[in-house]
């Protein structure tokens, strides 16, 4: 039975991926820091660890708990949304800090954690982000700080890459969907867009180790 670790999975794609993967009968590990999140875990029937991505010490304990000796694939999802403003107000200080203390942070501190437990297993690190950080094809500053938390992730990643050979990193841009996030305008359904990172991170090779794929599997250029 493959083992699946799921780190931010309280609602939208995380929660969906941890049905999805029980459903394919993984042995699922998931993560929330929210009592509502945790309950919501319980209610699919796994066994859920609370773990805060933005305390280092919580994380620090991280691989220690999950009492396992190697993981398959990992997911992490952990993300929040800014306000939109875009870059004719600047952020507020506390919005900067959670938004990128969370969403590149927060992997920074659970790559060290995982990455080598992914590795014993040869197996697959998958991180939710966004087509917002792409530089080189930027048409907007909507958003600008959520933006900018999206291309330092695709950095840290595309950096990490190269400390755990024996993993695979892949960085998976997951479409509109709706979400508590994304909205109820978005049109892709949180399932659809679960069953195609699901596929895409499946069949990734090693050729793809550090690839940005969009929400169709299509690899998209640089980050």
């Amino acid at each position: 039975m493959p083992t699946t670790l799921i780190i931010g999975a309280s609602r939208g794609i995380g929660l969906e991926l941890a049905r999805q993967c029980l459903a394919a009968r993984d042995h699922v590990i998931a993560t929330a820091h929210s009592a509502a999140g945790l309950v919501a875990l319980q209610e699919l029937g796994l066994q859920p660890l609370r773990l805060d991505v933005t305390d280092a010490a919580d994380v620090g304990r991280l691989a220690g708990q999950l009492g396992v000796r190697k993981i398959d694939t990992a997911w992490y999802v952990a993300g929040v949304m800014c306000s939109r403003s875009d870059a004719r107000t600047p952020p507020a200080p506390a919005d900067f800090d959670r938004v990128m203390h969370t969403n590149v942070l927060g992997a920074m501190l659970v790559i060290p954690q995982v990455a080598p437990l992914v590795e014993a297993a040869h197996g697959r690190f998958g991180f939710v982000t966004s087509t917002m950080g792409r530089i080189g094809t930027v048409g907007a500053s909507n958003a600008w700080l959520y933006r900018t938390s999206k291309a330092a992730l695709n950095m840290a990643v595309a950096s990490a890459r190269h400390g755990y050979p024996r993993a695979l990193f892949v960085l998976l841009h997951p479409g509109w969907v709706s979400t508590d996030m994304g909205g109820a305008q978005a049109p892709v359904r949180v399932s659809d867009s679960v069953a195609r990172l699901r596929a895409t991170l499946a069949s990734a090779t090693a050729a793809d180790n550090g690839a940005f794929f969009d929400h169709d599997g299509a690899r998209l250029a640089g980050w």
